[in-house]
């Protein structure tokens, strides 16, 4: 099952599979745990009961994070409150109706946050770490990358460092944010793994590429900071398992070196760039190639296929597998969807079909999604 807090970006269900936000609960079949974005806070009794829960989940990823330390022995924990002291000014609270978030100041008058945390809002409130609430107004969203801009005017914010390259795993961790409410909170861990995806079916944009930390993270935190022991911003915080899915300590940030690609073109365009296929993918379930006599154990099911779309182009049809993409094994979904976010418009691909018991490749130029 997957728990949203927000509804933000609630798609229609499809097939077999249900996807509820807020306080409803989402039914995907290919998920093994509960995963919950970590947008808006609770409502006040939600979170009356929830500070328990977050107190001992905190506790938890405590005691992880000092056993992870062996894993990092430059790193000192004593550093955390020097850490704080300088980069809580640059984390911010974000209020709207429904809920709260957290954001992460960019420069003297823009912040970054996510998208799921901002929706469809015009203006939200920015309560900065000193209390003092200011009006700040959307200037950019990219639904793709959950990541949206703020701007501030006339407030000389002080921003922040971001990291120019992916943490090492066993890294410090510390994530800065608002969780359920409470200002100016922090955690803190390690980095737990990098390169992770949170498993969609195809039906929601993919939470790809993500960065891994045991520092706690629960409902508020996204758009918050999780910064290395340098005081850079490694990440954004996006998602975490919460603890009914026997997790501890999984949480989920975005990596910088992606954050500050989207700023960049945010800023400049409006809009980010994303390579377009042109297909709906599904999961290669065994009941699937059963039914249809495939013999791949693993890839991509092609659903339907976008009228006019590169992938139309080159023929592919709704009923393919696809197994690789310029040579890389393509075993689920988000595998795919990861590949191509790597990939520029424009740029031609090689991508491995199977079709029945033919097995063939297609070359394909892949375009700009329209959408953004």
């Amino acid at each position: 099952m997957i728990r949203h807090v927000s509804e933000r970006f609630a798609p229609e269900a499809r097939g077999d599979s249900e996807v509820v936000y807020s306080n409803r609960r989402v039914a995907l079949p290919t998920l093994l745990a509960v995963l919950a974005l970590a947008g808006c806070s609770l409502g006040d009794d939600a979170r009356d009961a929830a500070r328990t829960t977050t107190a001992a989940d905190t506790a938890t990823g405590t005691d992880t994070a000092v056993s992870g330390a062996d894993l990092a022995p430059d790193v000192s924990f004593g550093a955390i409150p020097d850490l704080v002291e300088e980069l809580q000014p640059s984390v911010v609270s974000i209020v709207l109706d429904g809920g709260e978030g957290s954001g992460v100041i960019v420069d003297e008058d823009t912040i970054v946050t996510n998208a799921h945390v901002v929706g469809d809002a015009a203006t939200v409130e920015v309560v900065l770490a000193s209390g003092r609430r200011v009006e700040a107004s959307i200037e950019a969203i990219d639904e793709r990358t959950d990541l949206a801009l703020l701007s501030v005017r006339g407030e000389d914010l002080p921003g922040v460092r971001f990291a120019e390259e992916l943490p090492r795993v066993g890294e410090l961790a510390v994530a800065l944010g608002n969780p359920l409410g409470f200002e100016n909170t922090v955690t803190a861990g390690i980095i737990s793994g990098l390169h992770r995806a949170v498993p969609s079916s195809g039906q929601t944009p993919a939470l790809i590429d993500l960065l891994q930390t045991d520092a706690p993270i629960s409902p508020g935190n996204s758009g918050g900071a999780l910064v290395n022991a340098r005081g850079e911003v490694i990440g954004i915080n996006v998602a975490y398992i919460p603890p009914e899915s026997r997790a501890v300590s999984i949480g989920f940030a975005i990596p910088a070196p992606t954050v500050t690609d989207v700023i960049e073109q945010l800023e400049e365009n409006g809009r980010v760039r994303h390579a377009f296929l042109g297909i709906l993918p599904g999961p290669l379930t065994p009941q699937v190639a059963d039914e249809f006599g495939l013999e791949a154990e693993t890839g991509v099911l092609v659903l339907s296929v976008t009228e006019g779309s590169p992938a139309a182009e080159a023929e592919l049809e709704e009923g393919d597998v696809i197994v690789a993409l310029d040579g890389e094994e393509i075993r689920v979904v988000e595998d795919l969807l990861s590949r191509l976010r790597e990939r520029e418009p424009g740029d031609r691909v090689t991508v491995e079909v199977l079709r029945g018991d033919d097995r063939r490749e297609l070359e394909i130029t892949l375009a700009d999604r329209s959408d953004g």
